[in-house]
């Protein structure tokens, strides 16, 4: 072999070992945000006991067994299904009972009705977390650079479900253990540290502009959050926090929940059927209210943002407040300059936490985290908007009707789930979700 044949074949091979480990560097990246999310999961059930796994409290709650199973189905049937040759569930079954929405997948059980399933198991519904876990290990150890490309749109779109159901099975739990009179505690509260007062509110004035609205192509986004396009944001003012305790309290001492000029007409229907008179949780004892939190029963702290209600309670507090709750538009405008910061799932607090800002300034504090925040935006498709085709295009675009848009996150995000264009959506009378309230006004 000649000089030159040599030198050829070697730099062959060194760009084949480099293709390689830019392979295995890939998949080692890929498995190791899968794991880390997956035992996220697992970390958050540490302190529950089986009988905690399989109750259902409402339609809109599901089992914490549900939760595991279900976003273990999710990996199994579009990544497994899918890319590994003559594949076989080892439970059938399974497909039929953890099937949530997703019509093109196949049938599913009701979901009013999986606090009844008492099988699997806790331990087989853990199993069968694991037995995925395996052959997701398995799948991507194996795969080419070309498999891997097909593979991790569709494994990180997995990843963020699962952290949406992280989010969901905290809220769930709060919920069952709520109905409890014994009310468990989930967590341990933390060392309180004594905070001030919270800042009277200011509000921030923000011009007329033409600003681009939607994901802008770095990194991971829902389809909902697309197309990026202009939208003309009229001039505005933006509270520069967040609604707290206090301060609804005053609503409620206002007798806000008997006043109907203040509702909305669908929202005084509701609240008189379900007989509101303060948000989810809260409860009156010897003329104080308590709140029911995932650390057990505390009393209301004033400082603390409101959580718990309602798009119908949150535009009859703007009301009464003598404004108006944003459209997603301003919220995302005024968000463009804002850290992503604040208090999320991974504290470990499970609660809302008051502002560190005890003196007014000009700016927006907690835009991020503690509460999701209601917006008078309804949840509809952006411009040019295009479900994608087969079952992970039902992901969110069927859902557009009937809902509104909530911003910013909660205590029971993760961090590496929320974005500034992050579009949540619930419909107006549900409060289970921690979702608060930041007023918004027009030109004085």
């Amino acid at each position: 072999m000649s000089p030159a044949s040599v030198e050829a074949a070697t730099d062959i091979g060194a760009a084949k070992r480099s293709h390689l480990e830019s392979s295995r560097a890939r998949v080692e990246r890929l498995l190791a945000r899968f794991h880390q999310v997956r035992d996220f999961t697992d970390a958050l059930c540490s302190g529950l006991e089986p009988e905690d796994y399989v109750v259902q409290s409402m339609p809109d709650v599901s089992p914490t067994k549900w939760h595991l199973a279900h976003t273990t189905w999710f990996f199994e049937t579009f990544i497994l299904k899918k890319f590994v040759p003559g594949y076989r569930a080892e439970i059938p079954q399974y497909a039929y009972l953890f099937n949530s929405y997703y019509n093109a997948a196949g049938d599913m059980h009701r979901r009013d009705l999986r606090g009844l399933i008492s099988r699997p198991t806790v331990r087989e519904a853990q199993r069968y977390r694991a037995s995925i876990d395996s052959h997701i290990d398995s799948l991507l150890s194996d795969a080419d650079e070309k498999l891997l490309d097909e593979i991790e749109p569709i494994l990180v779109l997995g990843i963020h479900h699962e952290q949406q159901h992280q989010e969901l099975l905290i809220t769930d739990i709060k919920h069952v253990f709520a109905q409890n009179p014994l009310y468990p505690v989930f967590r341990q509260r933390k060392i309180d540290i004594a905070l001030p007062k919270a800042a009277p509110i200011q509000f921030l004035d923000f011009e007329e502009a033409n600003v681009e609205i939607g994901y802008d192509g770095r990194g991971f986004a829902y389809d909902n959050e697309g197309p990026r396009h202009r939208a003309l944001v009229l001039a505005f003012s933006l509270a520069s926090r967040p609604v707290t305790n206090g301060e609804y309290a005053a609503f409620i001492d206002d007798k806000g929940y008997a006043r109907s000029k203040l509702w909305l007409s669908l929202g005084w229907i509701t609240i008189n059927e379900q007989r509101w008179q303060a948000p989810l949780y809260w409860t009156k004892r010897d003329g104080t209210w308590w709140n029911f939190t995932l650390s057990g029963f505390h009393p209301v702290d004033e400082s603390e943002p409101v959580t718990h209600v309602s798009y119908f309670e949150a535009d009859a507090y703007a009301n009464w407040a003598g404004a108006r709750l944003p459209t997603e538009f301003e919220w995302e405008r005024a968000a463009s300059d804002c850290p992503i910061e604040g208090h999320f799932v991974e504290d470990e607090n499970f609660h809302p936490h008051a502002s560190t800002s005890a003196a007014p300034d000009r700016h927006l504090h907690q835009m991020f985290g503690d509460v999701w925040e209601w917006t008078r935006s309804a949840y509809s498709p952006y411009p040019g908007y295009r479900a994608a085709p087969g079952a992970l295009g039902e992901y969110n675009g069927k859902f557009m009707c009937n809902q509104y848009v909530l911003r910013g996150g909660s205590c029971a995000t993760s961090r590496t789930h929320i974005r500034r264009t992050y579009r949540n959506f619930f419909q107006p009378e549900k409060r289970w979700q921690f979702a608060g309230i930041r007023l918004a006004r027009d030109p004085q």
